[in-house]
C-alpha cells in the first residue's frame, strides 16, 4: 500500500508541474486551430479562424513557427483538460486510501495485541522485519579476522566495511552481512552484504572491492562479477558494488546518495 499511495504522490506531483507549465503557456498561442490535409501523399497546413470557412487559410512550409505554435495549441487545450480530470480523480483516491487503508487495521494496534494477531497482509515494514530476523550461518572462513565495529553491534572484516554497514544502517536499509548464496553449481558465496529492497521487496547483493591495487585480488573480483553474471546476477539490477584505491579513496557521500536513489 505504501507504494502504491508513494508512486500515487509521484503521479500527482508530476501532473502539478505539468499543468503549471501548460498554463503559462495558455495564452501565448497565436488565434485559430491547425487543420492537416493530405492529398496525393502531400501534406498541407491549414489556419482555421473565425475569419475563415471551415477549410481555413493555406499555410505556407515554410512558416514552421506558425504551423507548431498552432499544433501546440490544441494539444495544451486537450492536455489540461485530460490533465485537471486526471488530478482530481488520483487526489480523491489518493484522500480515500489514506482514511481507508486496510493496513491500518493492524498497524494502530499496541505493541501487546500485535504480538497476539497474524496480519492478513504483511506490510513492507513487517516484512522487512521479518527478512531481517531471519537466522542463517555466516561465512566461516577466518572469523577471528572480523575486528571491526558497526553502530548495529556487529563485526565486520574491514574499516570500509563497517562504514558502509553504517551507512546502511543510517539509512535504515535492512541488511545481513556475509549471508550465504548458493550459485546453480552448488557453491556457497558470501557477499560483504545482502541487502532487502522494501519497495520491491527484491533483494540486492552489495559487494565493496577495496583492494584493486593488488593484482591478484583485482582477478579475484572479476571473477567474482563473472560468477554473478553466470547466475544471472547483474550490475544496476540485482547487485551493486562500491571499490576503492590508494588514489581513489572511499566515496562516502556519493555512497549515501547512490543507496538513497537505489532503495529508499
Amino acid at each position: 500500500m505504501n507504494e502504491l499511495i508513494t508512486q500515487l504522490n509521484k503521479r500527482i506531483i508530476l501532473l502539478n508541474k505539468a499543468i503549471k507549465t501548460a498554463e503559462k503557456e495558455t495564452n501565448s498561442f497565436p488565434e485559430g486551430s491547425l487543420r492537416i490535409s493530405n492529398q496525393k501523399r502531400q501534406k498541407r497546413y491549414y489556419r482555421i479562424t473565425p475569419d475563415t470557412d471551415h477549410t481555413g487559410e493555406y499555410i505556407k512550409h515554410d512558416n514552421e513557427k506558425l504551423i507548431r505554435a498552432l499544433a501546440q495549441s490544441a494539444y495544451n487545450k486537450h492536455f489540461l483538460k485530460l490533465a485537471h480530470n486526471e488530478l482530481s480523480k488520483l487526489e480523491n483516491t489518493m484522500s480515500s486510501l489514506e482514511k481507508n487503508n486496510a493496513d491500518k487495521a493492524f498497524q494502530n494496534l499496541s505493541d501487546d495485541r500485535r504480538s497476539l494477531i497474524s496480519p492478513y497482509i504483511i506490510t513492507d515494514e513487517l516484512f522487512a522485519k521479518e527478512w531481517q530476523s531471519k537466522p542463517f550461518k555466516s561465512n566461516p572462513y577466518m572469523p577471528e579476522n572480523r575486528v571491526y565495529d558497526t553502530r548495529r553491534g556487529e563485526k565486520v572484516r574491514s574499516k570500509s566495511e563497517a562504514i558502509l554497514a553504517d551507512i546502511l544502517y543510517e539509512q535504515s536499509i535492512p541488511y545481513h552481512y556475509e549471508m550465504p548464496l548458493v550459485l546453480k553449481n552448488g557453491a556457497t558465496r558470501y557477499p560483504d552484504f545482502t541487502l532487502l529492497n522494501m519497495k520491491t521487496r527484491d533483494v540486492i547483493y552489495f559487494e565493496h572491492f577495496g583492494l584493486l591495487d593488488n593484482e591478484v585480488y583485482l582477478n579475484n573480483c572479476l571473477h567474482k562479477l563473472d560468477e554473478y553474471r553466470q547466475n544471472c546476477i547483474y550490475p544496476g539490477k540485482n547487485l551493486i558494488f562500491t571499490y576503492e584505491t590508494e588514489e581513489c579513496p572511499l566515496d562516502i557521500k556519493g555512497i549515501r546518495k547512490m543507496l538513497k536513489d537505489l532503495l529508499l
